[in-house]
């Protein structure tokens, strides 16, 4: 079967035109009466019909799955893009099953949603995987949620074309807009690499666990394997998430806890979460080409130890509501480990917040390295606060102290590039930031929109991004990092990978040939 893409089928009718010249003037002869015919006016052109959005047809049915409680048929569910199968996904997976993409049909979340049951912090083996087909959508509402068991996986690997699209039932009742948000839970991966802030255990014994606060059924993660795998997440949308499970405790588009190195995350986008667009607790997490829109809180959060490493990657702030683009946390307690320390390699920041008071916020006396980035505010927001003793701390000082926070090749253009707070001063970190390698304090962007797009944020390179010098090597910090010849996460139109896979909004064009606007669901 044809899965759902993104395309559009568009009908229209050519316009019937029908050409005439100058009226005629017919003479009979010498001496007689000069007559003017005039012709029947031509008929009206036929008008073109307003080109209307194919409509989806429901599928016969729901599909057969390995799992022992399989899919349930619940009818069908209409929106402005059509009419479509709903299929209900089992409470728990427990057996290894996929999902495949059938024209016509959506998957539903129900609560909670598990994959596999918790395997252990010792535990070393696979037990259950989900596999998610390109162009499959899952939609929720409420309290919905879907959860990845320690010590099993979910592979949803979508494609350019066709990617992978979790969101909310008034999405696909079309009733969403540019503000909407907080609409289903969202996305868990948990997993068994090390974790700080013990719920259980202690981080001297090393069987430190964590859990998720608010979930209905207790989900721990957390162990002592830093190449762990929770699977892959690749060509992905996670849309208008962020419900709190309980008082305060919100989901975020995509949560992970503890996962490690072998779990691939690649060409993702999270877009208006009522909470963080990504929140990354401990684990090792290696993580390219994401892309965070809209988040209401903090576009990317990392805590509790973890040590992340994200390549390309572009944040831009909704202005009705958003806090910074991006937090950073790690233990009260400086002397346990692992700390926080997360390395960033060309980013883009749209820093557009009416509501936050700084871009950047690291606290915790965590670590952190940003190269080959871009930070633009639109809103007079300041852009860097770091708090703590991390800000000049020598590594080994304390506990897991990598040393003091890290600036090469980053521009700022901001109104206000520095900010107190946490005890350090604007000063200090200004004199931290002039102690990096090609830093720019005073940088004018030349960011460009799409072509033809004239609303939203640019994000595209221009003449100065492109140009800019020196690129520090960023594979002398990491072999996960590309060291490419400019600053900031997209070069130029025609190298865009934002293409294809990713929803636009009026917060940003991110493509013209994708899946459309975020309000609405692609349809084939």
């Amino acid at each position: 079967m044809k899965n759902l893409h993104r395309s559009l089928v568009i009908g229209c009718s050519a316009l019937a035109l029908a050409g005439c010249g100058a009226d005629e003037i017919v003479s009979p002869g010498t001496g007689g009466n000069v007559t003017i015919n005039n012709p029947a006016p031509a008929p009206a052109p036929t008008p073109t019909p307003t080109p209307t959005q194919a409509q989806v047809t429901p599928a016969a049915g729901c599909p057969t799955i390995a799992n022992p409680t399989g899919l349930n048929d619940l009818g069908t569910i209409s929106g402005p893009t059509g009419e479509y199968r709903r299929c209900r996904l089992p409470g728990s997976f427990t057996a290894s099953s996929t999902l495949p993409a059938v024209n016509g049909l959506l998957y539903e979340l129900n609560g909670q949603t598990d994959v596999g049951t918790d395997q252990g912090f010792a535990s070393t083996n696979t037990d259950v995987t989900l596999t998610i087909e390109p162009g499959v959508i899952i939609y929720a509402s409420g309290n919905d949620f879907l959860n990845v068991n320690r010590g099993n996986q979910l592979n949803a690997i979508g494609t350019e074309a066709e990617p992978i699209i979790f969101t909310s039932r008034d999405n696909v009742l079309g009733s969403n807009n540019a503000d909407s948000s907080g609409q289903w839970g969202g996305v868990i991966l948990s997993g068994r690499a090390p974790v700080t802030d013990c719920f259980l255990g202690a981080e001297a014994t090393n069987n430190c666990e964590r859990r998720v606060e608010g979930a209905t059924n207790q989900i721990l993660y957390g162990g002592a394997q830093t190449g762990d795998s929770s699977g892959t997440l690749s060509y992905v949308q996670i849309r208008y998430s962020g419900f709190a499970l309980a008082n305060g405790d919100e989901l975020q588009s995509l949560t992970t806890g503890g996962i490690g190195s072998g779990t691939t995350l690649n060409h993702i986008q999270t877009y208006n979460s009522s909470d963080d667009g990504a929140e990354f607790f401990g684990g090792v997490v290696e993580g390219s080409r994401f892309i965070m829109v809209g988040a209401e809180d903090d576009s990317l959060d990392t805590d509790t130890g973890v040590k992340a490493f994200f390549d390309q990657l572009l944040v831009v702030q909704r202005n009705t509501a958003s806090d910074t683009v991006i937090e950073q946390d790690s233990d009260g307690n400086e002397n346990v480990g692992p700390r926080t320390n997360t390395r960033i390699n060309n980013a883009t920041f749209v820093i557009d917040s009416a509501t936050g008071d700084r871009g950047i916020r690291i606290r915790g006396s965590s670590d952190f390295t940003l190269l080959n980035s871009l930070l633009v505010e639109e809103d007079g927001t300041a852009c860097l606060n770091v708090q703590g003793t991390s800000l000049n701390g020598a590594a080994g000082s304390n506990a897991d102290e990598a040393g003091p926070v890290v600036f090469n090749s980053v521009a700022l253009d901001c109104a206000t590039n520095f900010r107190d707070g946490g005890g350090n001063t604007a000063a200090q970190v200004e004199t931290r930031f002039d102690a990096g390698t090609g830093n720019t304090k005073d940088f004018s962007n030349t960011l460009q929109r799409l072509t033809g797009v004239t609303t939203g944020a640019a994000f595209i390179n221009g003449a100065n991004e492109n140009g800019y010098t020196p690129i520090f090597d960023a594979t002398t910090v990491s072999s996960f990092f590309s060291t490419r010849t400019y600053i900031g996460a997209v070069t130029s139109q025609a190298d865009n990978w934002a293409e294809g896979w990713t929803c636009n909004s009026p917060t940003v064009t991110l493509g013209l040939d994708n899946t459309g606007d975020c309000s609405t669901l692609p349809t084939a």
